[in-house]
């Protein structure tokens, strides 16, 4: 999408209300500093974050820690992480492969 159409789409959102003056603005000079593209990649910043940020729990752990770590990471608790391995295990067979490379690749917080 060039910066016009950009431009387009935000005076819309300002017309209707969605954006006010200093929000506008604000897009206005991202897209207009070439930082359009920018922010685009910057949607999926926090999710690399926590990605980034994963670490295998040395207090919440059974086994490797693996289930603590994403908990901690994903905000749900251990338990649910460990029922989700432990139906792919059940299910599929590959909770256990995937639960043993992350223990391998995940490094220990």
């Amino acid at each position: 999408m060039n910066d016009a159409e950009e431009l387009d789409k935000l005076a819309d959102l300002h017309a209707r209300g969605v954006l006010n003056d200093e929000e506008f603005a604000r897009a206005k000079a991202r897209v207009l500093n070439g930082a359009g593209a920018a922010t685009a990649g910057a949607s999926a910043g926090p999710n690399v974050g926590a990605v980034n940020g994963l670490r295998r729990s040395r207090m919440d752990r059974w086994i490797g820690g693996v289930c603590g770590g994403i908990a901690r990471a994903t905000g749900l608790d251990s338990w649910v992480w460990r029922l989700i391995f432990t139906l792919l295990f059940l299910a599929f067979g590959s909770g256990i492969l995937l639960y043993i490379l992350l223990w391998i690749f995940v490094p220990e917080e």
